[in-house]
């Protein structure tokens, strides 16, 4: 089993959007960065655990835990010429780009925000806390992982 962070802003689609959809799982698509792509293709596997991370908001911070829930596939809104997401260069036959359904696997009791992370020991080679890290989806190390889930709950 892998472990990941996966970021977005509470504005877009949070943690609560994701407990209160259909079958409480969602497309995580309009990922437009190479390396962040290649996670989702090449290494997530259904049932890999997420810490689901709400960004651009005060305090940011981990708010609750989600799992993969499909093999990877092609993002139709690289296809879409009405969203926001669309690629001209990307081709149905040759997809650039993919995604993954999330799933809402466990709330925590409180947020974990960036501040108590970059205090904890576990997490002092945590990808998101390395200065200049922006990608929204980064591995985290199993202990890592727990480390945040015991400070939630």
């Amino acid at each position: 089993m892998n472990y990941w962070l996966m970021k977005s802003e509470p504005d877009v689609f949070s943690f609560e959007d994701l407990k209160n959809r259909p079958k409480q799982t969602e497309p995580w698509d309009g990922v437009r960065n190479y390396q962040a792509r290649n996670f989702m293709r090449d290494e997530m596997k259904v049932g890999d655990l997420i810490l689901f991370y709400h960004s651009n908001t005060n305090p940011p911070g981990v708010a609750g835990i989600a799992e993969v829930a499909s093999a990877p596939y092609p993002d139709p809104t690289a296809f879409d010429k009405k969203s926001k997401y669309f690629d001209l260069k990307s081709d149905p036959k040759n997809p650039r780009w993919m995604l993954i359904d999330v799933k809402y696997n466990a709330d925590l009791k409180r947020s974990v925000s960036l501040e108590e992370m970059k205090s904890m020991p576990a997490l002092e080679a945590m990808r998101v806390l390395q200065r200049g890290n922006r990608l929204s989806i980064t591995p985290v190390t199993k202990k890592e992982f727990f480390a945040i889930r015991k400070a939630g709950n």
